[in-house]
């Protein structure tokens, strides 16, 4: 026997649950399907818990940094298993409360794989789901490495929940995951491995990313690049990492291996072909209303989905609202994205809103660089960090500033300032003219123009 809905949304993050409580807000049937606890990547698995690990370990950095300018260092630890404990104070009431949330709603919640078994229709745990719309924001999953031992790997949700720390850790890729849990694990007291096969951190300013290489090496952790990983071998009481550099075998020592390599949207086993629903490997491809582009019925968005955001959260609660209004209203919006800041949260943190140099020249623009090395500005020298800098894209002819790049304090609160002239449309001359609170990090903005 099935059951009918004006909607089913498959996941209960950012680019789900916002469509799922606005339809039943309009008196929608609703039905909602999830494998995993209840939240989504970012409140149960991802940015929340993370951040909260590297605040832990920030208050030590800082201690650190200013260790013989007044403040005595010695002693000052990260107690793993108590961090883990408050940590898991965020985390845990989160599928819970969610779930009384839908529930109070009068959304129907269903725990479990979804797939489609025809152009509209869900089967989730034997129960057949009918519906007018299906919404996809299924989220993503580790991407599959294709090398032998990989059931040794441990993904970030396991990272974010192991009860002891491994004496010794490898972490294979070299994007934010990896860079972020990296610092996290050193300054906790492992011995960190972050293996890479290309340039580390592609998504940033190269050289404000070798910067950050520079300070995480200088941190103790072992960055090998141009090195690519073919195997984990499980051995008594270890695992061994087989790798390959310019040609040569290299092999690795540790206590775990973390799969920071990548994510793909976690939408494999839905069977969309028997729904007519076309994808890529980015995703549902979709058209500018976030609509499948082969099956009218079905919307998508986040990591599920193949559009031009980047997989942000705070993208995919944007894309949420787009698809939101157009299944309610009829495709009246189209997906179109400000310049969006993204932040590595390493210690110092790297950030980023706009365009690349590379990027811009693609382009075609013409445009002045304002690059600089802030380390000895006060801003800086005030705490200790001898690892910052920026770099500052502004176009010749319209004196439009078109991409910043930050590292060093507080790099990700200043990006959003950066990102919303951007928006805004403030030129260089107008943050100029600003009278700043002093001294703050933000009052250097002017400085880096």
């Amino acid at each position: 026997m099935s059951k009918s809905f004006d909607l089913v949304a498959i996941g209960s993050g950012a680019a789900a649950s916002g469509v799922a409580m606005k339809c039943r807000k309009a008196g929608w049937s609703v039905a909602l399907i999830d494998s995993q606890p209840l939240g989504g990547t970012c409140a149960v698995r991802g940015c929340d818990p993370k951040k909260v690990l590297v605040g832990a370990t920030e208050a030590l950095d800082w201690m650190e940094r200013l260790a013989g300018k007044g403040v005595r260092s010695a002693g000052a630890t990260i107690d793993w298993r108590e961090l883990m404990r408050f940590k898991r104070s965020f985390t845990e009431p989160v599928p819970a409360s969610r779930e009384k949330s839908f529930t109070r709603a009068g959304i129907d919640v269903f725990h479990g794989r979804a797939r489609f078994v025809g152009s509209s229709t869900i089967e989730v745990n034997g129960e057949t789901l009918d519906a007018r719309y299906v919404h996809i924001g299924a989220g993503a999953k580790p991407v599959e490495l294709g090398i032998l031992g990989s059931e040794h790997l441990t993904t970030s949700t396991q990272f974010l929940e192991l009860e002891e720390l491994p004496k010794r850790l490898l972490f294979v890729g070299g994007g934010y995951i990896s860079f972020e849990f990296a610092h996290v694990a050193a300054r906790a007291g492992a011995k960190v491995t972050l293996v890479h096969r290309s340039r580390p951190l592609k998504g940033f300013d190269p050289d404000l990313a070798d910067r950050l290489v520079e300070r995480t090496r200088k941190l103790g952790i072992e960055v090998h690049l141009e090195t690519e990983v073919r195997a984990i071998e499980k051995g008594s009481g270890a695992l061994t990492v087989r790798a390959s550099r310019g040609g040569e075998e290299v092999s690795f020592e540790t206590d775990g291996v973390v799969h920071g390599a990548g994510r793909v949207p976690d939408i494999d086993d839905m069977d969309l072909d028997k729904a007519g629903v076309d994808r890529s490997q980015g995703g549902v491809v979709v058209n500018e209303y976030l609509q499948s582009v082969s099956n009218a019925a079905v919307y998508a968005a986040g990591d599920a989905a193949a559009t031009a955001g980047d997989p942000l959260t705070p993208v995919a609660a944007y894309e949420g609202h787009i698809v939101a209004s157009n299944i309610l209203e009829g495709n009246h919006r189209k997906a179109q994205y400000p310049p969006i800041p993204s932040v590595v949260f390493t210690l110092p943190p790297l950030a980023r809103v706009g365009m690349l140099e590379r990027e811009a020249r693609e382009k075609g623009l013409k445009f002045q660089t304002q690059f600089g090395d802030t380390s000895q500005w006060y801003s800086s020298r005030r705490i200790g960090e001898a690892w910052s800098g920026y770099k500052v894209l502004i176009e010749e002819d319209t004196d439009r500033i078109l991409g910043a790049h930050l590292l060093g304090p507080d790099a990700g609160e200043v990006v959003n300032l950066f990102a919303m002239a951007m928006h805004t449309g403030l030129k260089p001359r107008d943050i100029k003219k600003m009278i700043f609170a002093y001294p703050t990090v933000a009052s250097d903005m002017p400085y880096m123009l």
